[in-house]
């Protein structure tokens, strides 16, 4: 019995400060154009993943306390491979981990974060795995917890 999509397409919308220097972000992080720029409005329409993400400028933009990150799962360890030496190509990698133990898996992935501070973690599965945090938290917090220091970005 074949399975229809339930959603074909995912849509988030974010405030943002600038139009500008978060269209050119995305550009480069999706490695390719806005399919919509207006004044104080744009728009990505992505294929893989089916991501529509818009963005709307907005003077009092506040990362919420409890938004945690967004996120993409890659199929292989090439994709991600692909996908971090663009990155690292355009300089917006912030943080590398590979073989890491978080949210009960071990994973590869590596992290970005745009203008407004949104991070992104983009990821490749390994295995499911007994323990909650990471293999680089030194001070013993869980992966997922939140983080008040750049250099530690938290996980799921």
């Amino acid at each position: 019995m074949e399975q229809k999509t339930v959603f074909p397409r995912t849509h988030i919308s974010l405030y943002v400060k600038s139009i500008e220097d978060t269209v050119d972000f995305y550009s480069k992080f999706f490695n390719t154009s806005a399919a919509k720029v207006e004044k104080a409005y744009a728009k990505f329409e992505l294929d893989a993943p089916a991501l529509t993400i818009s963005f709307v400028e907005s003077k009092k933009v506040e990362k919420p306390p409890h938004f945690g990150h967004l996120g993409i799962q890659v199929k292989t360890k090439e994709e991600l491979n692909d996908k971090l030496n663009l990155a690292r190509g355009q300089k917006i990698v912030e943080l590398e981990e590979m073989e890491t133990t978080c949210c009960y898996a071990i994973q590869d992935k590596f992290w970005v974060a745009d203008p407004d501070g949104y991070e992104w973690e983009v990821y490749h599965f390994i295995s499911d795995d007994a323990k909650m945090g990471s293999k680089g938290d030194a001070n013993g917090d869980a992966c997922c917890a939140p983080s008040d220091k750049k250099e530690e970005v938290a996980c799921c």
